[in-house]
């Protein structure tokens, strides 16, 4: 059964699976929880959200939610609407067809590059990031496999030493919608998807960059078919 953004509201000192950085901040907890939800479309576009009744779903005060908001919105998540609220941002299929384009562009190959770069202390804390993808998939928890997988990605192009394109893929990222998931989990597909997590790591460790560039090509294809609620071509 799939574990909507309410009920991760309902947790306030658990709202993302935890960094293996360091642990977020609430405003950045908040943030990591509202883009989940976001991206799943959970909270869905052209709806408005009011930072009061957010937190009080959250059960802390509205400035982590309106700073958490303001973030949301440099990546062009939300837009204000002045005395009302939030509005989620509405994205059409031909802009998700070019986000989905330009990542197709750098993803694979940046990736690649970041292989011998990945040192074993950070292939462990792949290796983990890649074992909660997978429970969140098992648990339906959409929120939790969209935070885990973000983290997964971009800390795999950091190793890669080009800091601006791991903040453009963010941004990207960020951007992407996967309606599909929660069909995906009704039918169980989503944890077949989240392995691949687990075979990137196993490629990392083989230093495979070539093999891992293609299977990275494979995986962004589902953000615009099976993920995306998208039948196929």
């Amino acid at each position: 059964m799939s574990r909507t953004w309410e009920d991760r509201m309902a947790e306030p000192r658990h709202l993302a699976l935890p960094s293996f950085a360091r642990r977020p901040s609430v405003r950045e907890e908040v943030a990591n929880v509202l883009r989940g939800a976001i991206v799943s479309g959970e909270m869905r576009p052209g709806e408005l959200y009011s930072a009061a009744g957010l937190a009080e779903r959250f059960g802390i005060s509205a400035t982590p939610v309106r700073e958490a908001m303001l973030d949301l919105g440099q990546q062009g998540l939300v837009e204000v609407v002045r005395n009302k609220g939030y509005r989620v941002t509405v994205l059409s299929e031909a802009d998700l067809d070019q986000i989905t384009q330009i990542r197709q562009l750098l993803e694979p190959t940046a990736t690649a590059e970041a292989v011998p770069h990945v040192t074993d202390e950070e292939l462990v804390a792949l290796r983990g990031l890649a074992a909660a993808i997978v429970d969140a998939a098992a648990e339906g928890d959409l929120v939790s496999y969209i935070n885990a997988d973000r983290e997964f990605h971009l800390r795999l192009l950091t190793a890669a030493g080009n800091p601006r394109l791991v903040r453009i893929v963010a941004d990207l990222r960020a951007q992407t919608r996967l309606y599909g998931l929660s069909a995906l989990v009704a039918s169980g597909r989503l944890v077949d998807s989240a392995q691949e997590h687990v075979e990137m790591c196993d490629l990392i460790a083989a230093g495979d960059a070539k093999k891992l560039k293609k299977l990275m090509t494979t995986h962004l294809g589902h953000t615009r078919r099976e993920w995306a609620g998208r039948p196929p071509e």
